[in-house]
């Protein structure tokens, strides 16, 4: 019920810039609120981005605060990440996920639905 694409390479330089783009199906998203998650080899999954259900708010994990933006249109089943400015740091797998409420979290506990994930690779 969710899928995500990578919109461009999987491979960028540092510093380059790439988008994903996540769709879900609109019985489980359009009133939901969204996120993005990222794992990295050997590491947990972390919290990216989140937005809520109208789009209007937005909250960003620290170290791609600036650099990343999370974007979707009011009660959209779809949501963007574009990723800017890309360090070595950033690659991982990334997923998108369905919030169980209107807002997104930072929480993965909170969200009910996950896509298959995409990779991210970027050299140095």
């Amino acid at each position: 019920e969710v899928s995500c694409r990578r919109l461009g390479g999987g491979l960028v330089q540092t510093g380059g810039s790439l988008r994903l783009s996540c769709a879900a199906s609109k019985r489980t998203s359009s009133n939901n609120g969204m996120g993005w998650f990222r794992q990295a080899p050997g590491k947990e999954r972390e919290f990216v981005a989140s937005i809520s259900w109208s789009g209007g708010d937005t909250y960003y994990a620290e170290s791609v605060k600036g650099r990343f933006t999370i974007s979707r249109e009011r009660a959209s089943t779809k949501v963007d990440l574009q990723m800017n400015s890309l360090k070595p740091e950033d690659t991982a797998v990334y997923y998108c996920a369905v919030s169980r409420y209107a807002y997104g979290s930072s929480q993965a506990g909170h969200y009910q639905y996950w896509g298959q994930g995409t990779l991210v690779t970027v050299s140095s």
